[in-house]
C-alpha cells in the first residue's frame, strides 16, 4: 500500500531521536558485507560514514516506497562526463519525475556529440597547472579537466542553427524548448554515434527540465544572438521564454504528485545547491502561499549533498530542517526522512547509484524465480524498486495536468 501523509514510520536511524531510544552502531566488517548496499547499511558506523549511510537508507526507502522523486542538480555534470557515468543511468530507472538544473548544463550536454567530436575530446588537465599556458593553447579548464576552445565555438553554431528552426518560433516553456533541443541532440548522436546525452534521456522518458535562471548560460545566449541580428534587420527571430508558464507547469507537477500519485507525496534528491535547488524546492510556498491553495505539502523525503557550509547563510546550505519553516519540506516527518550530507555528491553518487541500480536488479532476478506477486510478499520494497521503467512521463500528460491546476486556482478563487 503506498504511504499515508500522517504515519509515515521511516527506518532510518535517526528516526529514534524523537522517542530517545537508542540504537546501536552498525560496525559489521566490510568483508561480511554481501553487497553495496549492504556495506552501506552495516560498515559505516559514525561521522562522515555515519551520513553517506543514513543518506542511503532514506534514498532506499523513499524509492522502495514507491514515492515519484525530483532531482535538483548543480554544477558541470554534462561537461564532466558524469551524465554518461551515473546520472543518465540513474534517471532511467523510472524513479525521477522531472529535473531542475543550469542552462550550461543543457548547453554543455551536446560536446560529446558535435561532428568534429573527435578532433576535440574532453581530457584531463591538473587543477593548479598552469591556466596562462592553457590560455594560449586555447584550451578551456573546468576544475580538472579541459577540451579546445572551438568545442564551444561549434557548439554555438550547432545550438544557433537549432533555435533558428521553425518548430522553435513561438513562445514556449523552457520544458518544451529544452525537449525540442533534446530531440536535436538525439538526432545529432545518432547520426555521429555519440553516446545518448542527458537531454535526449529526459526527451526519450518524457522527463522534463527545468532551468530557474534561463539567461544565465550560453543557450540563451544564443537566442540573444540571434534576437540582436533581428532587431539588425536579419531574419525575424520569433523564439520566446514564457517564464510564468514554466513556473506554473512544476507547481501543476507538484499538485499531481500530492494529489495524484499513488503515494499522494514526493520526494527530492538535490545535489549541490543554487538556483536549480530553489526552484526545485519553490512549487509549494508559489500553491499555498501566492495562489492560496489549501492543503499543500512540501516534499516528504529530502535528501540533499551539499559542500556549502550551514553558516554561510545561503540557499545552498540549507538543511532540510530550515526548508520545513518555509513550507517547502514536510512539518510531520522531516525528522525522519530528510538528510543533509557536507560532501561533493560527485565522490558519492556514483557509489550510490550503482548500489540502487544493483539491488533493482537483485529484484528483477528474484521477480524470475519466484513470481512478481510472490516477490512482493517477501520484500514489499521491490514494488518501488520495480516500478515501470518508462517512468512518469509528466511531459506527456502536460497538457492534463496544467488544467487540473487551473480548475483548483478558480475553484478556489470562487469559494473566496
Amino acid at each position: 500500500m503506498p504511504p499515508t501523509r500522517k504515519d509515515q514510520a521511516s527506518s532510518c536511524s535517526n528516526s529514534s531521536s524523537r522517542s530517545g531510544s537508542r540504537r546501536e552502531l552498525p560496525t559489521r566488517p566490510v568483508t561480511e558485507a554481501k553487497s553495496l548496499g549492504d556495506l552501506f547499511e552495516n560498515s559505516l558506523p559514525s561521522f562522515g560514514g555515519g551520513y553517506l549511510r543514513r543518506l542511503w537508507v532514506l534514498l532506499d526507502e523513499a524509492i522502495g516506497r514507491g514515492v515519484p522523486m525530483t532531482l535538483a542538480v548543480a554544477g558541470p555534470v554534462t561537461a564532466s562526463g558524469q551524465h554518461l557515468a551515473w546520472l543518465n543511468p540513474l534517471l532511467d530507472t523510472g524513479w525521477f519525475v522531472l529535473v531542475s538544473t543550469t542552462d550550461a548544463v543543457c548547453y554543455h550536454d551536446g560536446h560529446r556529440s558535435l561532428d568534429s567530436a573527435p578532433d576535440h575530446p574532453i581530457f584531463e588537465v591538473p587543477i593548479s597547472g598552469d591556466d596562462a599556458a592553457l590560455r594560449d593553447e586555447l584550451i578551456i579548464r573546468i576544475t580538472d579537466i579541459g577540451f579546445d576552445e572551438d568545442v564551444l565555438l561549434d557548439q554555438d553554431t550547432f545550438i544557433s542553427a537549432c533555435l533558428a528552426r521553425e518548430e522553435f518560433q513561438r513562445k514556449m516553456t523552457g520544458t518544451e524548448m529544452r525537449a525540442l533541443l533534446g530531440e536535436c541532440y538525439h538526432q545529432l548522436e545518432e547520426r555521429n554515434g555519440a553516446p545518448e546525452g542527458l537531454l535526449a534521456l529526459c526527451k526519450r522518458k518524457a522527463i522534463p527540465i527545468f532551468v530557474g535562471a534561463p539567461s544565465d548560460g550560453s543557450v540563451f545566449l544564443n537566442s540573444m544572438k540571434l534576437w540582436v541580428h533581428s532587431q539588425l534587420g536579419g531574419p525575424e527571430h520569433k523564439f520566446d521564454l514564457d517564464l510564468h508558464g514554466e513556473v506554473f507547469e512544476s507547481c501543476a507537477y507538484h499538485w499531481w504528485g500530492l494529489r495524484k500519485s499513488e503515494t499522494k507525496a514526493l520526494g527530492t534528491l538535490i545535489l549541490g545547491g543554487g538556483v536549480p535547488k530553489n526552484f526545485n524546492l519553490q512549487p509549494e510556498p508559489a500553491l499555498s502561499q501566492i495562489l492560496g491553495l489549501e492543503d499543500v505539502s512540501g516534499y516528504l523525503y529530502d535528501i540533499q549533498i551539499t559542500t556549502a557550509p550551514v553558516t554561510d547563510g545561503s540557499l545552498s546550505s540549507c538543511p532540510p530542517s530550515e526548508a520545513v519553516t518555509w513550507g517547502k519540506v514536510d512539518q510531520d516527518n522531516y525528522t525522519n526522512t530528510c538528510e543533509s550530507v557536507p560532501a561533493d555528491y560527485s565522490m558519492l553518487m556514483p557509489l550510490i547509484t550503482k548500489g540502487l541500480l544493483d539491488k533493482r536488479a537483485k529484484f528483477a532476478r528474484l521477480e524470475e524465480e519466484l513470481g512478481r506477486e510472490t516477490l512482493f510478499e517477501r520484500h514489499p520494497e521491490a514494488r518501488g524498486y520495480l516500478r515501470p521503467q518508462e517512468g512518469y512521463r509528466l511531459f506527456d500528460q502536460r497538457e492534463a495536468l496544467l488544467a487540473d491546476l487551473f480548475d483548483a486556482v478558480r475553484a478556489q478563487n470562487g469559494a473566496e
